[in-house]
C-alpha cells in the first residue's frame, strides 16, 4: 500500500533511499502540511527551499517548524545522503520547539552544482548557516547535527566561523582526511573508500543523467554532432565524472597540501564555540573523534570553547549504532542502546535554550565501559588515574600463530632471539570484523572471534596468563616495536584482544603502519632492508575490563585485507602497482630492543 501511494504521488528517488522516503510520502500523505506531534508543538513542513550560495549554486533544504507563533532557535544539518532520510528526527525536533532545516550538500539528491568531498563545506556551510538564521521563525541561533559525512559539514562550517552558529553536535566523524579517513598510519583505507564511493555514486550518476538530459532536450547544442552515438544521453559519464575525488585520493599518499586544506585538526584555533562529540569504540573514525575532543579541551579559539566541549563514546558507530546492545559477535546487555536523538536535544536544549536540564553540570566525558558493559561519567580523556603500563613482547619459541609461544608479561626481556614471519601480498591476513565502513563483510563487523586469522603462520600471537581478578584498560593504546624486513617498504599491523575463557577471541581496537612513514606522513622514506627500526603504532583506544579468567592478546602481521590495501612490498605507486614480492619481517624483543605493548590501566 505505501508503495502504491509513493506510485501515485510520482515522487522520483533512487532504490537507495528505500523504505525510509516511503515512511516519509506516507507521512505526508496522511498529515498534509503539518504533522500532530505526540507531545509539544504541532509540525509544519516546508519542502525545497532554495538558498543560493555566493557563487549561484542552489542548494535545496527541507523545513520542520513550531507550527506556532513565535520565533525558535535553528538545528541545521546537511547531507550527501538525501535530506528525506532524516524525517525522524526532523518531526521530533520541531515538536520539541526547533526550526530543524535538513539540506542536501551541493551536487546531492534535490541540490544544485557539482559533488565533491569536502570541497565547498566551508563556504556553503557559512552561507547555509546565515540563511537559515535569518529564516522568518528563526530566533538567530543555529546548532549543527550528524553523523560521518555530516560531521565534517559541521566542523568545516565552524572553522568558516559563521556569526550565527552556536554550537556543533558531531557524531562518529574523523579530524583529519587525510589520516583516519582515507589513510591510515599511511595505508590506504580500501574497502571504507571503494565501499562509499560506491554508494555515493549512485546519486551521482542521476546527476550527470538529468544534465544529459537537458542538453538532449536542446536540439541546437547536439543535431549537428557526429558520429550520431555522441547523442548526450547515449554518453556515458567516465569514471572521472562519478568520482573524481577517489582518483585524487590515490594521486596524494602523502599528507600534503591538498589534504591540509581541510584538515579539522590544523584548524582548531578556529573553532571558537562549544562542540559535544560523540563516537564509539570499534568506529572506523573513533581516532578523529578523541583527537577532536582532547585538542579542542587545549587548542580551540577561545576560553568558552575549550570548557565547551563534551564528548560521549558508545559502542558499535559504523560498525552497530546505537540502537542494538548486539554488536558484531558481542552482546554488550541492555546497558548500551540509548536515544542519540534525545542525547542531541538536550543538551541542545541547554546550549540554545538555556534550560535547567542538568547537562551543565555534568561531568563533560560519558563512556561506555566494555567487559563491565556500563555507562561511566569521567572528568576528561584520557583518564588521568590510568597509568601507561608497558606489556612487553616475549617468546620462549616461534610466536607465530595462537599455538606458539608467544607471550605477554610486565616484566622486561632479557635475552630473547627475534621472531620472524613471511608476509605475502597474495595471501594477506583476512580483515575479521573491526572498524569498517559501509557495511560488514563476509567475516563481520565489530567484534568478531579472531581465531580464524591467529591460527596463520603470518600471525605473532602474544598472550598474557588468564587475569585472577578485573583489569581495566581504558584510553589510548601504542604498540612500540623494534623492527626489520627485507623488504624497502612493508606494513605491520597490531590488533589488542580480549580472550575469553571459552577461547573466543575478541577484537578491542587495531593499527597499521606503513613502514616508509615510520618518520613522517608529508616525506616517505623507504627502509633499508635489513635495518632495524624503532616504531610507534597508534592503536587508537579503548574501554574494555578484562574479567577473571580473560586474557590480554596482542597479535602482531603485515595485513588487515580489505580494510586495508596490500603492500606490495616493492616501493612502486600502490595505486599502480601489480607486481609483489615476499616480505620476510622480523620482531625484536631483548634487553637493548624491548618491544611492549603500552595499556592505560585503571587503578
Amino acid at each position: 500500500m505505501t508503495r502504491a501511494i509513493a506510485a501515485k504521488l510520482g515522487k522520483r528517488r533512487d532504490a537507495a533511499v528505500g523504505d525510509r522516503f516511503v515512511t516519509f510520502l506516507v507521512i505526508l500523505t496522511v498529515c498534509a502540511s503539518y504533522a500532530v506531534a505526540a507531545d509539544g508543538y504541532d509540525v509544519a513542513i516546508e519542502h525545497d527551499l532554495a538558498l543560493k550560495t555566493r557563487d549561484g549554486v542552489t542548494l535545496r533544504a527541507d523545513v520542520c517548524r513550531p507550527k506556532a507563533d513565535g520565533k525558535f532557535p535553528v538545528l541545521l544539518t546537511r547531507t550527501p545522503y538525501d535530506k528525506n532520510g532524516v524525517i525522524d528526527f526532523c518531526l521530533k525536533g520541531a515538536a520539541r520547539g526547533y526550526v530543524v532545516v535538513v539540506q542536501d550538500v551541493r551536487g546531492r539528491y534535490s541540490s544544485e552544482g557539482d559533488w565533491y568531498p569536502f570541497k565547498y563545506e566551508l563556504q556553503d556551510g557559512y552561507d547555509t548557516v546565515e540563511w537559515a538564521a535569518g529564516l522568518p521563525y528563526a530566533d538567530g541561533k543555529v546548532g549543527m547535527f550528524g553523523g560521518s559525512y555530516v560531521g565534517a559539514t559541521q566542523f568545516l562550517a565552524a572553522i568558516a566561523q559563521p556569526p550565527h552558529l552556536a554550537g556543533i553536535c558531531p557524531n562518529y566523524t574523523a579530524s583529519n582526511y587525510h589520516d583516519g579517513w582515507t589513510y591510515q598510519g599511511g595505508a590506504f583505507e580500501q574497502y571504507f573508500s571503494e565501499s562509499w564511493t560506491t554508494g555515493l555514486a549512485l546519486d551521482t550518476i542521476n546527476h550527470l543523467a538529468i544534465k544529459a538530459t537537458q542538453r538532449a532536450n536542446d536540439a541546437k547544442s547536439w543535431s549537428q554532432e557526429l558520429p550520431l552515438l555522441s547523442y548526450p544521453v547515449l554518453a556515458m559519464p567516465a569514471a572521472a565524472e562519478l568520482a573524481p575525488y577517489f582518483a585524487d585520493w590515490l594521486k596524494h599518499p602523502n599528507y600534503d597540501e591538498y589534504w591540509k586544506q581541510w584538515s579539522i585538526e590544523d584548524h582548531y584555533s578556529q573553532i571558537q564555540i562549544p562542540v559535544f562529540s560523540l563516537g564509539a569504540w570499534y568506529d572506523i573514525f573513533l581516532g578523529g573523534t578523541l583527537r577532536n575532543y582532547t585538542r579542542l579541551r587545549k587548542e580551540a579559539g577561545t576560553e568558552s570553547a575549550r570548557r565547551g566541549q563534551r564528548l560521549m563514546v558508545y559502542v558499535g558507530g559504523h560498525a552497530g549504532g546505537w540502537k542494538n546492545q548486539k554488536v558484531g559477535a558481542v552482546d554488550f546487555g541492555d546497558r548500551l542502546p540509548f536515544d542519540v536523538g534525545e542525547v542531541t536535544l538536550r543538551w541542545y536544549d541547554n546550549l540554545l535554550k538555556g534550560m535547567a536540564n542538568g547537562v551543565d553540570r555534568e561531568k563533560p566525558v560519558k563512556i561506555f565501559v566494555m567487559g563491565k558493559n556500563d555507562w561511566r561519567q569521567e572528568d576528561d580523556f584520557p583518564l588521568e588515574r590510568a597509568k601507561p603500563t608497558h606489556y612487553y613482547l616475549h617468546s620462549t619459541r616461534a610466536a607465530n600463530g595462537v599455538l606458539g609461544g608467544g607471550t605477554l608479561s610486565t616484566a622486561a626481556p632479557a635475552e630473547e632471539k627475534p621472531d620472524q614471519y613471511v608476509y605475502d601480498p597474495s595471501n594477506a591476513v583476512p580483515t575479521i570484523g573491526g572498524p569498517l565502513c559501509c557495511g560488514p563483510l563476509p567475516t563481520g563487523i565489530g567484534p568478531e572471534d579472531q581465531r580464524p586469522a591467529e591460527a596463520r603462520e603470518d600471525v605473532l600471537v602474544f598472550s598474557t596468563p588468564a587475569f585472577t581478578q578485573s583489569t581495566e584498560i581504558t584510553g589510548p593504546v601504542l604498540l612500540d616495536l623494534y623492527l626489520s624486513s627485507s623488504a624497502v617498504d612493508t606494513d605491520f599491523t597490531g590488533k589488542l584482544v580480549d580472550v575469553w575463557p571459552d577461547g573466543f577471541a575478541q577484537n578491542l581496537t587495531e593499527g597499521i603502519l606503513r613502514l616508509r612513514y615510520r618518520n613522517s606522513a608529508e616525506k616517505p622514506e623507504f627502509a633499508n632492508p635489513g635495518e632495524i627500526y624503532h616504531v610507534s603504532l597508534d592503536l587508537w583506544a579503548t574501554s574494555n575490563v578484562f574479567l577473571p579468567g580473560h586474557k590480554l592478546r596482542l597479535e602482531v602481521s603485515s595485513s588487515n585485507f580489505p580494510r586495508f590495501d596490500r603492500n606490495l612490498n616493492t616501493g612502486a605507486d600502490q595505486a599502480r602497482g601489480t607486481s609483489m614480492v615476499r616480505a620476510t619481517n622480523f620482531i625484536y624483543h631483548d634487553k637493548s630492543r624491548p618491544s611492549a605493548l603500552i595499556l592505560p590501566v585503571v587503578q
